[in-house]
């Protein structure tokens, strides 16, 4: 009986408590900013305001051409979570990371590479939203949290702190007093300038919990995986009255691309659902006719005080950080899942194959290479970040990858062995190259074939397909090559 018992004991310390012990690896801190667009003061042509970032971009790496698989938070998230490109329609849908893992049994093949960190011997810790979920469990916009884990099998450690709005839903869609979205029946503006200090709105108080943690983690003998997840800028576009006060709306630009595109199906466009659900907004959004430019200047500068709010909170993450001496030895990680349509080509949020809504924020300092390239310009995907943090773990895959490992880029490599990236969305595949992207989409309406010349203008505004046929047959077999069986008609 005694050996038996002895037997049980030693099982369970393998299954629960060595997965979350010491070896000697780098810290990862890992913050996920939604709807995060190529929008920071570092980047050309921004007027946003964001000393930390920027600081930070300055001192590391950062992406000016990195692309999501997906245009939507649940999926874009399935894909950096798992490495993988989308092979099912699941895998386009905000609850792919519900469908195809919330519910498994742990097997070897991590479900995340954060499950994989913590198999080696890394302390994971959650703090907000890091998969789909708010919080990290699964429950719907006005239901009462369930126990479930969006991911069962990932974390060490998981924590959130709803404030006044009491579930991780709520606080998502949060006002300054205390409602939300789904409470006020969705009789609210689109924006808010709070008169409130930065924890009246819950990012706020996701950037405290973080820095506790990190004092906590200084303690620690073995290696962390800290994982932090912003909500702004999100709509609603809600932040501290002192974050719109950083801009002057006289002085603030609307889009350099403010009409349809030329030779596209409105299929091709996203109808600005999203946006225009918040009933109280001035003006609702059609692509038959733009907002004025009085609101766009409005909306913009909401999205705008909304990126400087979450900014500072990172500047306080990274702060503590610092003062606790981990930034020695601990990577950071700025990853925004998608981008956003301001007014671009008449959209007012993302879940288009377009530039504006694939390109995101991606930023990368590794302490341990001496002298990263400031700017990296090569193309780059969300899937190439699993292998990168392997390496930076000094871990192998335990399953198939899509990506690549930046690490090269990193170290000022100037050849890269994929430049190229694919995105799926709306029924299509679109391929961005460093000159062009080609787009192909699975449907009735015509056309199906969009080209964008990103060699004459970054902004996509003339589908130039038919008049170039010599490129698109260059191009589609490798656009083909993409296909993971997500489309059973492809050619």
């Amino acid at each position: 009986m005694h050996d038996y018992l002895s037997k049980i004991l030693t099982f369970l310390f393998f299954i629960f408590w060595l997965p979350c012990q010491s070896q000697e690896k780098p810290n990862i801190l890992f913050i996920a900013v939604d709807d995060l667009r190529n929008e920071l003061g570092v980047h050309e042509g921004s007027q946003a305001i964001t000393p930390n970032l920027d600081a930070l971009a300055n001192a590391g790496s950062l992406f000016t051409h990195h692309y999501v698989q997906v245009p939507t938070c649940g999926a874009s998230r399935h894909s950096i979570l798992t490495g993988r490109r989308p092979y099912k329609k699941v895998h386009l849908s905000n609850r792919a990371i519900e469908k195809e893992i919330s519910d498994k049994p742990e097997t070897d093949v991590p479900e995340s590479f954060i499950h994989q960190l913590k198999t080696s011997g890394y302390h994971t810790v959650g703090i907000g939203k890091i998969a789909h979920s708010a919080d990290g469990y699964l429950y719907e916009y006005e239901e009462e949290p369930s126990n479930q884990r969006e991911l069962p099998h990932s974390w060490c450690e998981m924590h959130f702190d709803a404030g006044k709005w009491s579930t991780g839903w709520n606080a998502f869609f949060a006002y300054a007093n205390g409602e939300n979205r789904q409470s006020l029946k969705k009789q609210v503006k689109p924006y808010e300038a709070g008169n409130t200090d930065d924890e009246g709105y819950p990012d706020g108080l996701t950037a405290n919990l973080a820095v506790s943690k990190l004092k906590e983690l200084k303690n620690s003998k073995q290696p962390f995986f800290l994982g932090v997840g912003f909500f702004k800028p999100h709509l609603p576009f809600n932040a501290p009255k002192k974050y719109w006060d950083l801009y002057d709306r006289d002085k603030i630009k609307v889009s350099d691309n403010p009409h349809l595109l030329k030779n596209v199906h409105l299929s091709s466009y996203n109808n600005n659902g999203e946006f225009n659900q918040y009933a109280l907004g001035e003006e609702k959004a059609y692509l038959e006719q733009p907002v004025s430019e009085t609101y766009a200047k409005k909306i913009r500068h909401a999205y705008l005080a909304a990126v400087s709010y979450t900014d500072a909170q990172i500047g306080k993450v990274l702060k503590e950080l610092k003062a606790s001496g981990l930034d020695k030895n601990t990577v950071i990680i700025i990853w925004g899942d998608h981008g956003w349509h301001l007014g671009d080509q008449r959209m007012w949020g993302k879940h288009t194959l377009f530039e504006n809504a694939l390109k995101s924020t991606l930023i990368i300092k590794e302490p341990s290479i001496e002298s990263q390239p400031n700017r990296i310009d090569q193309i780059v995907e969300s899937v190439d970040i699993y292998p990168t943090i392997l390496e930076i773990a000094q871990l192998k895959p335990k399953t198939t990858l899509d990506g690549m490992s930046l690490i090269p880029l990193l170290r000022g490599k100037k050849n890269w062995n994929q430049p190229y990236a694919y995105s799926y969305f709306k029924n299509g595949i679109t391929l961005r190259t460093p000159k062009y992207r080609l787009t192909k989409y699975y449907r009735g309406q015509k056309p199906v074939i969009e080209l964008y010349d990103h060699t004459q203008s970054q902004n996509e505004s003339i589908n130039i397909a038919e008049e170039s046929p010599k490129i698109v047959d260059r191009l589609m077999p490798i656009l083909s090559q993409g296909n993971t069986g997500l489309y059973d008609n492809i050619n």
